[in-house]
């Protein structure tokens, strides 16, 4: 039997054939289609179950973006609640980079409210360019449109002004539909009184942007990685708002914007509020100090005039032009008042300094209580006079006794033959007193009190060096130094304090042992500052309690409530000597000086006539200390005159000014206190 053949052309095998494909082709879909689905169930099941808090944190990440908001800071007081440093609410103008905004439509923006600054805010404040504006809105180009640098994250506004007036305000309100990108914010602005009270010492804010940026060690806090503060808040940049930044600060706020990938906003803003910073009282006295600083710069102008010439006094302190000044409280270290004059106007700073005006004020800025400040001259004139920091003069003869005593290089009674001068070395140095006075015979006591400069040299720091029991004698004399706060930090905490300047050690390796600590013995060894001086005051007042020096008496939150107190002292370190010795010193430092006729109370005082080298020259300064009342002392003030001649003559008049000032609105006496 014979098999039939398959026929290519029988139409009814291809018929079957195609049906028999076709349904191996729709098999074949319906099996992918499942494949795929499952897959799909799969996945959404996965994401579901295993990576849906990731995706949904993911998500959110994307959704939303904050930008903090600075809190309202705290304001800072005198004693009695006067207002030195506050803050106000005031309005400012912000830019948010829209993305795909054209740069035609920024650049002719920043045109535009050029113009609207112009005709509606302070005509009695500069006015911003479009340049300012265009650079304030920070797109990556100028108005030429060329690309000066990338632009940042899109989402962060950029302030554009601040201190808006009520017109520009209006206006802006007005037209918002039109200007697009910008809006309004209320900010708090620092404001500082027009009587610049201890400006120095308050010291001033700049902003987050230009504080971290900066080269001094101490702003290291503002440096890039620091979230908590946005580039246009302003940061404590020196003094207390410095010291004090974290407490007067307060907490950030936050404004949440949702946004589509595209990064626009697409919702209404979050907003979590800001706690308010703390308030500081301090133990300045608003009074005290306004007049400590009247005293220097009347006193300044005085040493020039023709009244000051017919003095019957040698006549000097015509050249100065700088004094500085401190008034600490014995029982605590409570400063009440701290000057460095002449001072500016700390109000400057506000939305941004320009470089002439930074200029007018350079020396002026430094506190020349705390460390160097140069005076304020000419840059051709700076290096010919002296800085803040100058030597101590005579003012170290209380302490150089106080060493000799303790070390048995003189006895309370010990008698000394003062000829007008000291031989000593060698190559027969000599030390002379002030006019090469001879004083005759002379007790430790009388040798403070006359000043004697033999005395000191002769009988301590001589003596000292060619004693046998002391192995090595400068170091001695720095270890006591270094007990009373000289060549030491105070311990303020302020920002760039400076521990004076050495120089004994110096003069070692130039000289010798020898002259160090001759020279040394009568203050021509160490230059040191203004509040060194004022703690070692009164460590002398006290008899032997170094303290450290504080400004602020009571912390408080913005309502008035009690977060912290500081009325007890902080003992940095004590010497203890017998009673005798301080009897001494303090029966010593009871010489006549210009300007306390009169006075009112017993008081112990030391002046000081620092030389110093500068320029080839030998200048001396003015240098002042003084406690009071002598029994039970209540206030310890240190006056430093550069350029200003002898310390009675020069620094002593402001002391005084000083001391009456605290009397009249503190009180001197216990119970003129308690009538305050």
């Amino acid at each position: 039997m014979m098999t039939k053949l398959h026929d290519p052309k029988d139409p009814a095998q291809h018929e079957a054939n195609l049906k028999r494909h076709f349904a191996l082709r729709l098999n074949i879909f319906f099996f992918s289609a499942f494949l795929l689905f499952s897959i799909l169930v799969v996945r959404l099941a996965f994401l579901q179950f295993v990576e849906s808090d990731e995706m949904r944190k993911l998500e959110e990440s994307k959704s939303t973006i904050s930008t903090p908001i600075a809190p309202i800071r705290g304001n800072i007081f005198d004693r009695n609640g006067y207002p030195i440093a506050y803050t106000e609410s005031a309005q400012s103008l912000y830019f948010r980079v829209e993305p795909g905004r054209s740069k035609e439509s920024v650049v002719q923006l920043a045109y535009y409210l050029a113009e609207l600054f112009k005709k509606n805010g302070d005509p009695n404040k500069a006015h911003l360019t479009s340049e300012e504006i265009i650079k304030k809105m920070d797109v990556g180009y100028d108005l030429n449109q060329n690309k000066t640098k990338d632009p940042v994250l899109t989402s962060v506004p950029r302030r554009i002004k601040e201190g808006l007036s009520q017109r520009e305000v209006a206006y802006l309100l007005e037209h918002k539909d039109e200007l697009k990108g910008l809006e309004i914010t209320e900010e708090s602005v620092r404001k500082y009184d027009n009587k610049t009270i201890a400006t120095q010492l308050i010291g001033y804010m700049r902003e987050h942007s230009v504080a971290k940026n900066q080269k001094a060690s101490y702003l290291t806090r503002y440096k890039d990685g620091n979230q908590e503060y946005t580039n246009d808040e302003y940061v404590g940049f020196n003094g207390l708002e410095f010291l004090y930044q974290d407490v007067l600060r307060g907490t950030n706020g936050s404004k949440t914007y949702p946004i589509n990938a595209q990064q626009k906003i697409v919702g209404q803003v979050d907003i979590r509020f800001p706690q308010k910073g703390h308030n500081l009282t301090l133990s300045l006295h608003k009074d005290v100090q306004l007049l400590t600083e009247e005293a220097i710069i009347n006193h300044l102008k005085w040493m020039k005039s023709d009244e000051a010439k017919l003095l019957k006094t040698p006549y000097q302190g015509k050249n100065a032009v700088a004094g500085y000044a401190v008034a600490m409280e014995i029982a605590t270290g409570h400063v009440v008042a701290m000057a460095s004059m002449p001072d500016y106007d700390p109000n400057i700073w506000h939305g941004g300094i320009s470089t002439p005006e930074y200029n007018r004020i350079a020396q002026l800025i430094e506190n020349g209580t705390i460390r160097e400040r140069k005076p304020d001259l000419a840059p051709e004139e700076i290096y010919k006079h002296p800085t803040s920091i100058v030597p101590l003069g005579s003012t170290i003869k209380p302490l150089t006794v106080l060493i000799g005593l303790n070390e048995g290089l003189i006895t309370p009674s010990t008698k000394y033959q003062d000829k007008g001068f000291f031989i000593y070395g060698k190559d027969e140095s000599k030390i002379r007193n002030s006019g090469s006075t001879a004083y005759g015979s002379l007790t430790p006591t009388t040798a403070i009190g006359k000043s004697s400069n033999t005395f000191m040299s002769e009988m301590i720091g001589n003596k000292l060096y060619l004693s046998r029991n002391i192995d090595n004698p400068v170091d001695l004399w720095d270890s006591y130094m270094k007990q009373f706060g000289l060549g030491v930090l105070t311990e303020s905490g302020l920002p760039g304090e400076q521990n004076g300047t050495i120089e004994y050690y110096e003069t070692i390796k130039n000289s010798s042992s020898q002259a160090a600590l001759v020279f040394a013995s009568f203050g021509q060894q160490g230059r040191y500052t203004a509040l060194q001086l004022v703690q070692y005051t009164t460590m002398l007042a006290n008899r032997g309690k170094r303290l450290k020096p504080q400004f602020v008496t009571r912390i408080t939150d913005y309502e008035d409530q009690l977060v912290e107190e500081f009325h007890e002292p902080v003992i940095l370190n004590e010497v203890e000597y017998p009673e005798e010795y301080w009897d001494i010193i303090q029966n010593g430092m009871t010489s006549g000086v210009r300007g306390f006729d009169g006075f009112p109370h017993d008081f112990r005082r030391k002046t000081g006539t620092a030389e110093s080298d500068v320029a080839g020259q030998k200048l001396d300064n003015a240098v002042f200390i003084a406690y009071a009342p002598a029994d039970n002392p209540k206030l310890a003030v240190a006056v430093v005159v550069p350029e200003g001649g002898f310390g009675g003559h020069g620094a002593a008049p402001i002391a005084r000014q000083i001391f009456d000032a605290y009397d009249k609105y503190v009180g001197l006496t216990d119970e003129k206190q308690q009538n305050q």
